[in-house]
């Protein structure tokens, strides 16, 4: 919020720059100490503004063009909570959409969405709803990999069942879903990765040794895919990096501050997501990454 705060206020150049006009319309000369200092203040962070958006251009590239009357995606835990949002905006938009998730919708039936019962931490499960998905609906264009599980337990409560379920859900079944989904993008010469993963996969938190170690796992991937995919400047990636979410995923989990690391409500995020998906790459709420805020879905 600070930031928000601060982004918008005395670090935004266009602030900055009236500081030195006001004190023009006082009569300060130009040469002025004060004066000086206000007009090198302002420059700097116009300076700083320009760089900003020359490296996005540079790193990302140009926006893909996206109309989603012609995209197919994909989501995963897109069955309830933050995915359920976002998987029910882009149907309502004209997408086709495909949840993959072991639950039913939250809320019945969604427009255009269409529900695939998949346990994303089996590769094979993940490969044949993929062939399904590609001969009932076509070759996906998006990939919103949402799925996600927390034990919220200390590492010695946590049992090995749990450990490897975690990994399989939260970090595995990125694997499976690119495995399965990335080659037709390739082949379509155009795409979208979505890649959640979380702020814990960077600080870590106690009772979420296993979330926190799959979501680094996460970030890992990500970055590496990324600079694999930069022979295809057509398939953009993303990367969102969220804190906690008000989901019932999390209800376990308390946050040590709400003003230092408040519960991010999941339609913030779904906002940011919806314009990911028309595509900037960076995410607001979260750190923007790659192409580029705990967690959605399952």
């Amino acid at each position: 919020l600070l930031l928000k705060v601060a982004n918008v206020t005395f670090l935004h150049p266009f602030v900055a720059w009236m500081v030195p006009l006001c004190l023009r319309a006082q009569v300060y000369p130009w040469t002025s100490p004060v004066m000086q200092a206000a007009i090198l203040y302002a420059s700097v962070l116009t300076l700083l503004f320009f760089l900003g958006v020359l490296n996005k251009q540079v790193a990302y590239s140009k926006p893909r063009t996206v109309d989603l009357g012609e995209e197919v995606i994909v989501i995963t835990g897109g069955a309830s909570g933050l995915g359920l949002l976002v998987a029910e905006v882009y149907g309502m938009r004209g997408a086709t959409v495909a949840v993959l998730d072991v639950l039913e919708l939250e809320a019945g039936e969604a427009r255009g969405v269409t529900v695939y019962k998949c346990d994303v931490g089996d590769a094979k499960q993940v490969a044949k709803v993929a062939a399904q998905i590609e001969k009932e609906l076509g070759t996906p264009t998006i990939l919103i990999n949402n799925a996600g599980v927390v034990n919220g337990g200390t590492l010695l409560d946590t049992s090995i069942d749990q450990i490897q379920r975690s990994i399989s859900v939260n970090l595995l079944a990125h694997f499976y879903t690119l495995k399965a989904f990335l080659p037709g993008m390739i082949r379509s010469g155009h795409g979208t990765i979505v890649t959640v993963s979380s702020v814990l996969g960077i600080t870590g938190a106690a009772r979420l040794t296993d979330y926190s170690a799959s979501k680094a796992g996460v970030t890992a991937l990500h970055t590496s895919l990324t600079a694999e995919l930069k022979q295809y400047p057509d398939i953009k990636t993303v990367l969102v990096t969220p804190g906690q979410l008000s989901t019932p995923l999390f209800a376990g989990v308390q946050t040590p501050s709400s003003f230092f690391a408040p519960v991010v409500e999941p339609v913030d995020v779904a906002k940011e997501i919806i314009k990911v998906g028309g595509v900037d790459e960076c995410v607001a709420g979260g750190c923007a990454d790659g192409g580029e805020v705990g967690e959605w879905g399952g």
